[in-house]
């Protein structure tokens, strides 16, 4: 079956930019053959593929004509709407916060549902593999609280477990020490705040980046709290973090549990929270997959490989080895 689809000029272009990756990724995952020539895109092959890719098509027109950037990962993202009856415009129109003109939105279906339950509960757990925007997307969450002011400060945390014994031998201060596990929490502010405000909230403390430790035995009201990489926290840790919850606050914890640091011995805080709280109000449980992954297409493959891997190879961390 062949179809030719006559597109504008404007959403010719966009489809044929970045090398093209649009172009590359729609025949990869609709599995039939495009051609794009001027404003004339053909499609052929067999007809449940082609009817399939025009779905695509027409929805990625109606995202670029209303005025949204495209990606290789879009093909993905409308695949999964089309697939679960959403609607993609729903996804890419939620902006959560614009810097310098970039906007910040969920990219992956999965992604809508994420931002939508740190918006709805009080804690949100975010569990999946790196690039799917755990972190991204709950700081970008948390400097709108902030900008909004519907929170008068964030609180940002990590665990650094393998710090333990090479800590020591880094110079400077306990801080100056921690730093390099907390950078990549900076590098994301950076990403959405311009260098002097992000200075001046840290000033006054309307912003804090520490480490796991700093947070014993304070009780946190009227912040946006984020614990990241939380499969590197112990059981212990992960339940005096999550009590430091106080009034007017908000918390969500990512992690990714094919990534633990910790000793073989030692169990995660990340895999057992679930089934201690799964069950009450207020606490939401998100699970991303490789598919939404939003880095290049390899690094889905690459993802999709280790868990299979891991799978076949070694049992879960967390269970009793001897059954």
């Amino acid at each position: 079956m062949q179809e030719v689809l006559t597109i504008s000029n404007e959403v010719a272009a966009e489809l044929a930019g970045v090398s093209d990756g649009v172009l590359d990724s729609l025949r990869d995952r609709l599995g039939c053959s495009i051609h794009l020539r001027g404003n004339r895109l053909t499609l052929e092959g067999d007809e449940p593929k082609v009817i399939e890719a025009r779905s695509v098509v027409e929805e990625i027109v109606e995202l670029v004509e209303g005025g949204h950037e495209v990606g290789p990962s879009t093909v993905d993202a409308v695949l999964s709407a089309l697939d679960q009856a959403a609607d993609i415009r729903e996804v890419f129109e939620d902006v959560i916060w614009r810097h310098r003109g970039k906007k910040i939105a969920p990219k992956t279906v999965n992604q809508k549902r994420y931002v939508d339950a740190i918006r709805l509960h009080t804690i949100t757990f975010a569990i999946g593999p790196a690039g799917t925007g755990k972190t991204y997307l709950a700081m970008a969450l948390a400097v709108r609280a902030l900008s909004e002011r519907e929170v008068g400060r964030i609180i940002l945390t990590r665990p650094a477990v393998e710090a333990g014994e090479r800590l020591g031998f880094l110079p400077g201060d306990i801080l100056a020490k921690v730093d390099p596990y907390l950078r990549p929490l900076y590098d994301a502010l950076y990403d959405m705040l311009d260098a002097d405000r992000l200075a001046a909230y840290m000033d006054k403390g309307a912003i804090e980046v520490a480490p796991l430790a700093f947070m014993r035995g304070r009780t946190l009201n009227d912040s946006f709290i984020i614990l990241d990489e939380a499969q590197n926290t112990s059981p212990e840790q992960m339940q005096m973090f999550l009590t430091r919850l106080g009034f007017g606050s908000k918390v969500v914890v990512t992690g990714d549990a094919t990534q633990i640091d910790l000793p073989r011995d030692q169990g995660s805080g990340l895999l057992t929270v679930e089934g201690i709280l799964g069950s009450i109000d207020g606490i939401a449980f998100v699970r991303f997959g490789h598919e939404d992954v939003v880095r290049h297409k390899i690094v889905q493959r690459i993802v999709e490989a280790y868990r299979l891997h891991a799978e076949l190879s070694d049992p879960p961390r967390g269970r009793d080895r001897d059954r």
